[in-house]
């Protein structure tokens, strides 16, 4: 009978040489790592992150970037009662900085530098070009894995995104890059595994994409069709007619629905901002 110490210590040299540069292709790579989940070398979430290391080399910054239409970005003469709802609203700790229009990048505001001088001295005259960082600049056809070099060596988390023409395109953050191989990272908009909807703060709630319309319905005492799909999600992109990105917004039946996470197979959350005339279950008293 076979040794399984052996057999793994095996296992684990053909993979060392698969590394190593003497797999034919990168199926074979592939297929011997799905054969280290299969043996209980590895588990799904560590194939998971190998899989997309390699898939990052194939990759270019314009797959993962937010498009121009979506940047949420600040003008460089704003004052800090403009900067400071926009920086909450849309929940970002870095902004692109822009002049005359967005092709004119100037630089990136990071939100805890708005937030400190607000909160040191509100009488000193705010001037956004004392806390503004250089903006990065990096073209579409990047490669993800050597932006993910140049962010970790030069510890930006933020670039400006231009065309062959030198227009703004969009923008990239090591979120973005990292996600594709760790996939998605939790943050304050995730809603927890046993939970659809979250209330945020007032008149805005926080909705998983695969919230069944018939629970998203009772919750907002909405009546929003469940004849062709069944999560909000399916609904949303009904309406979109494609996969919509992230911070794109649309208004159904009266109701904002803001995409806060979104990748390139789903949505996997929205804001959502109702009218005043929808009141929520636990505002009718039906909440737990």
């Amino acid at each position: 009978m076979t040794n399984p110490r052996y057999s793994s210590m095996s296992w684990m040299r053909k993979l060392g040489r698969a590394l190593s540069g003497e797999a034919e292709d990168r199926d074979d790579l592939v297929q011997l790592m799905r054969q280290a989940l299969s043996r209980g070398l590895i588990d799904a979430d560590a194939l998971q992150m190998l899989e997309g290391v390699l898939t990052v080399s194939d990759l270019q910054v314009r797959d993962i970037m937010v498009p121009r239409a979506q940047m949420v970005a600040v003008h460089r003469d704003d004052s800090p009662d403009k900067l400071l709802p926009v920086i909450v609203e849309s929940g970002h700790s870095r902004f692109p900085v822009i002049d005359d229009d967005r092709d004119d990048v100037v630089g990136i505001l990071l939100a805890k530098d708005v937030l400190r001088l607000s909160a040191i001295d509100r009488e000193t005259e705010f001037d956004i070009r004392e806390c503004m960082r250089p903006a990065v600049v990096v073209p579409e056809s990047k490669r993800v894995n050597v932006l993910l070099k140049e962010f970790r060596r030069n510890r930006n988390h933020m670039a400006i995104v231009v065309d062959e023409y030198g227009g703004v395109s969009g923008l990239v953050t090591i979120e973005d890059a990292l996600e594709e191989i760790v996939g998605e990272i939790d943050d304050e908009f995730d809603v927890e595994d046993d939970q659809y909807i979250r209330k945020e703060s007032e008149r805005q709630f926080v909705v998983r994409g695969g919230t069944p319309i018939a629970d998203f319905n009772e919750y907002f005492g909405t009546t929003l069709s469940e004849e062709e799909f069944d999560t909000v999600a399916g609904l949303v992109m009904k309406q979109f007619g494609r996969l919509p990105r992230r911070s794109e917004t649309i208004i159904i039946s009266d109701i904002e629905f803001r995409v806060l996470r979104a990748d390139r197979r789903r949505v996997d959350a929205f804001k959502v901002v109702p009218p005043v005339d929808i009141t929520p279950i636990e505002e009718r008293g039906g909440g737990d």
